[in-house]
C-alpha cells in the first residue's frame, strides 16, 4: 500500500495541484476583457488619501493582508522568546567599529524616518523604514552591543505590539464612526495611513531587530542590559 501511494497517488495529486495552477494562471492572464483590476485601483488612487499606488493598495485594498503580515511578524518574534533567554552577545568591537557604527546608525534611522514619510507619494513605506530601524539594531549587535540598541523589556513588548495595536484600534475607531473597518474618510486618510504606518515601521524595526538578537528580553531583576 506505501508504494502505491508513494508511486501512483502522490504523483497523480502533484499533476492534479499542478493543472489546477496552470489553469488558474491562464484565466488570470487570459480571461475575459474590460478593465483590469491594476487599471480599477489606480485610477481611484486620488480617493485613498496617498499618492504613490503601492501604499494606497496595502492600505486600503490590502489593508486585512498587511494587518496580518505584522500578525505574522509578531508571531515569529513570540515563538523566538518563546526558546529562552538570549545567547551572549558578539565581543565589543574595536575603536575603527566603533566609530562607523556611531556614523552610520543614526543615519540608518534618519533614513527610515525618510523612507516612513515618503511612502505617500514615492517608493518607501513602514516596511522598508522599519527594514532600515532593524538594520540599525544588526549593526549594533554586531559590534557588541548587549542590547541591540532596543528599549527596556516593557517598552520593548509595547512596540513589537504596536503596529497590530495602532491597525486594529483605528479600525474599530472607524467602526465606532458609522465607517467599515479600516474604510477611511476622503479627509482623513492620509493621516490616519501615517499614523498605521508609524506604528508599523516601529514594530517592524524593534522586531527584526529583536529576532536577530534572539532570545526573550530579559527583566531589569534578571540583569538586563541597561
Amino acid at each position: 500500500m506505501t508504494r502505491f501511494v508513494s508511486w501512483v497517488l502522490l504523483p497523480l495529486g502533484l499533476v492534479a495541484i499542478a493543472g489546477v495552477l496552470v489553469w488558474a494562471f491562464y484565466l488570470a492572464t487570459t480571461g475575459e476583457t474590460g478593465a483590469r483590476l491594476a487599471d480599477l485601483a489606480l485610477a481611484r488612487v486620488p480617493e485613498t488619501g496617498v499618492s504613490n499606488p503601492v501604499t494606497s493598495v496595502l492600505l486600503n485594498y490590502r489593508a486585512y493582508d498587511t494587518l496580518l503580515e505584522l500578525a505574522v511578524l509578531l508571531a515569529a518574534l513570540l515563538g523566538i522568546w518563546s526558546l529562552g533567554p538570549a545567547a551572549p552577545g558578539f565581543q565589543r568591537a574595536a575603536e575603527v567599529l566603533q566609530g562607523m557604527v556611531a556614523w552610520f546608525v543614526p543615519l540608518l534611522i534618519l533614513a527610515a524616518g525618510h523612507m516612513l514619510w515618503v511612502g505617500a507619494y514615492a517608493p518607501g513605506g513602514a516596511f522598508q523604514a522599519g527594514a532600515l530601524l532593524g538594520a540599525a539594531g544588526v549593526m549594533l549587535a554586531l559590534a557588541g552591543h548587549p542590547s541591540a540598541g532596543l528599549p527596556s523589556e516593557p517598552v520593548l513588548r509595547l512596540l513589537a505590539i504596536l503596529g497590530v495595536l495602532v491597525f486594529c484600534l483605528v479600525g474599530l475607531a472607524l467602526m465606532v464612526l458609522g465607517l467599515g473597518f479600516l474604510t477611511y474618510p476622503p479627509g482623513m486618510a492620509k493621516w490616519l495611513i501615517l499614523l498605521i504606518e508609524t506604528g508599523a515601521t516601529l514594530a517592524i524595526g524593534v522586531t527584526l531587530a529583536a529576532a536577530y538578537r534572539g532570545g526573550r528580553p530579559a527583566r531589569a531583576s534578571e540583569g538586563a542590559a541597561p
